[in-house]
């Protein structure tokens, strides 16, 4: 495999850069404060440099977040998942392991699921992270045919997600919120 050229690796860091400064915007001041103007300021170049990097300017940046963002939620449900076998133990790591990355990535989070981007769920079109993502939810519940139940299942870790994060759930009851989750779903 050849190696990156000098200015490929320069793209690419430029490119990282603008990345990290949305999400870092965006974790502190909401996504509405993330701009072309103030991220070119962040990585001290021009917007011209950004659309560069980014044609689609803001949006293009919201879905490379938000993708990298299934691929990070992905892989810590899969960790998480293969840490034990016994059903309830299963649902219990998945969900923590979904709850947290939701509170300790809010920006990312919304860039996920409550920006519009453009991504189609449930469909051949799915990109492969999303589809990753909603299979280890279907594993950790079993449910093969990867269904309406896992759609539940997901429905209710990012309604508990949303709920916790605006306050209107208490936070100390996270576990028996998780229990209900075994509860329902653990098999065997």
């Amino acid at each position: 495999m050849v190696g990156k050229t000098p200015r490929q690796q320069r793209y690419d860091e430029r490119r990282r850069a603008i990345l990290d400064a949305a999400r870092l915007r965006a974790d502190t001041d909401g996504w509405a404060s993330v701009t072309t103007r103030h991220l070119a300021e962040a990585i001290g170049y021009t917007q011209p440099v950004l659309y560069g990097h980014f044609p689609g300017g803001k949006g293009e940046i919201m879905l490379v977040i938000a993708l990298e963002g299934f691929a990070e939620l992905a892989e810590r449900c899969r960790k998480a998942l293969c840490r034990t076998d016994a059903p309830g133990a299963r649902i219990a790591a998945v969900a923590t392991a979904y709850l947290d990355f939701g509170s300790a990535h809010p920006a990312v989070y919304e860039a996920m699921f409550q920006q519009v981007i453009d991504v189609k769920f449930a469909s051949d079109d799915t990109p492969a992270d999303l589809r990753a993502g909603f299979d280890v939810l279907a594993d950790t519940i079993e449910d093969e045919s990867r269904g309406v139940e896992t759609e539940v299942f997901w429905a209710a870790l990012h309604g508990i997600s949303l709920l916790e994060r605006a306050g209107r759930m208490r936070p100390e009851h996270r576990e028996i919120r998780i229990t209900e989750l075994i509860d329902r779903y653990a098999r065997g």
